[in-house]
């Protein structure tokens, strides 16, 4: 089985953090986890109380999310025509369409299995944060295998093209939460504590002052918009 470069990033304002939030206890509803991966977001929802179908094109991949929720569906979104049972009180897109050809098309299909009333999820990295923008003044656009110049990224969102791209699609944007850079994530270990704890704390609260600037991670909380 070949390993996720994708993980759990559990600090408390990382875009997982804020998905678990934001959905908060399911109470046996729905939901549709698209890109699941190995399934760790699906298991966290999963133990909140949700339903979970994980979507996963990575048939390695979805065999590990297979007992971490209730249902895996193998598929490729970029080619794959979808018939889901039944419908879906929410659907989360967490760090996915930025992985495909055509996201707008798979994400209005994938929408109309949304209960009413329900809720959809959408996290994309930012290409406008900071960090890009004075690479791109030094002549860099450097390729790695995370982050927001992910080698596998085949579309780039600011905020002003995200908040356009989700009303394209019919969704109602009711919130954009920006997440800051992952200190905990690229901080050796050996400096993690009080310190750094602070120092990411403030970059979150700059990252919701700049969204489109100091966001490295855009976050949108939406509903469907009325016909």
């Amino acid at each position: 089985m070949s390993a996720s470069a994708y993980q759990l990033k559990s600090d408390p304002h990382s875009s997982h953090a804020v998905i678990l939030q934001r959905l908060g206890e399911g109470r046996g509803r729905r939901a549709l986890d698209v890109g699941a991966a190995d399934g760790f977001l699906a298991e966290l929802l999963t133990r909140q109380g949700w339903q979970v179908t994980a979507l996963e094109r990575d048939p390695a991949q979805a065999a590990k999310a297979r007992g971490r929720c209730h249902e895996v569906i193998v598929a490729d979104l970029d080619s794959a025509i979808l018939h889901l049972e039944g419908v879906f009180d929410a659907i989360v897109y967490g760090d996915v369409l930025e992985h495909l050809s055509d996201p707008l098309p798979v994400l209005v299909a994938l929408n109309r299995s949304l209960a009413a009333g329900g809720r959809v999820i959408v996290s994309v990295p930012n290409v406008a944060h900071l960090w890009v923008r004075l690479s791109l003044l030094l002549g860099r656009w450097d390729y790695g295998d995370r982050g927001i110049l992910d080698r596998t990224h085949l579309r780039f969102f600011t905020r002003r093209s995200f908040v356009r791209f989700l009303g394209d699609a019919g969704l109602d944007l009711e919130e954009l939460v920006a997440t800051p850079a992952p200190l905990p994530q690229v901080v050796p270990p050996r400096f993690h504590g009080s310190v750094l704890d602070a120092v990411h704390g403030l970059s979150a609260g700059a990252a919701q002052v700049w969204k489109g600037g100091l966001g490295y991670q855009l976050i949108g909380v939406c509903r469907r918009s009325a016909p």
